[in-house]
């Protein structure tokens, strides 16, 4: 829930908020800066699309959804910590690598430039893909997509769950075998042997 909370202050932190003041001329300009991309280095994609779902649900549009996340995630190869410049609004494409955040931030500003959905998601990661299924239908379709994106979260933690539970059980077939052969010394010394001697030393005394 940690990892969750932070995720979604630097999502809303990254939203495209504008608080506008009066200057002397009396022209209207942007106040603060969205604070550096949380190091989270590999995001869960069920994470990602509670944070989706939040954010569409605050009012803010798919794409701007897109490239909040994607800011939020930041480049895993940039330093973190105090010493880290944040990210511009909207990162050159040269600066980009082909991690997760980087994609979702080009899908988003694909989409305002008006490329489709399949264009703007060509070069995304396949973890990405949940995400990307489950939104489709909201940008194409004009379908809510916070039904979508929660069914999509819940399936993708009952795979996990599912493969958890095929691990285990796979786990404890492979351990039947080490675990006899740590037990059948055991059981030969403390079952067999007494009975041997026992066997052998009545026959010798009689």
């Amino acid at each position: 829930m940690t990892t969750l909370a932070l995720l979604l202050l630097a999502v809303v932190a990254a939203l495209p908020w504008t608080v506008t003041d009066r200057s002397p001329a009396g022209a209207p300009r942007r106040r603060g800066q969205a604070p550096p991309p949380v190091p989270l280095g590999e995001v869960d994609v069920a994470v990602l699309l509670d944070l989706a779902d939040a954010a569409l649900g605050a009012g803010a549009s798919v794409p701007g959804t897109l490239q909040a996340l994607g800011r939020a995630i930041g480049d895993p190869r940039a330093p973190a910590g105090p010493a880290a410049s944040p990210p511009a609004a909207d990162p050159a494409p040269a600066d980009e690598d082909r991690g997760a955040g980087a994609a979702m931030r080009r899908a988003g500003r694909a989409l305002l430039l008006g490329a489709t959905w399949t264009e703007a998601w060509a070069d995304a990661p396949q973890v990405l893909a949940p995400l990307a299924d489950a939104l489709e239908p909201a940008w194409v379709d004009g379908a809510a997509p916070g039904p979508l994106l929660r069914q999509a979260a819940a399936s993708v933690r009952s795979t996990r769950h599912r493969e958890a539970q095929e691990a285990a059980a796979r786990l404890g077939v492979r351990l039947v075998l080490p675990l006899g052969l740590c037990f059948l010394p055991a059981f030969v010394l403390l079952g067999l042997v007494p009975v041997v001697l026992a066997a052998g030393g009545a026959v010798l005394g009689g």
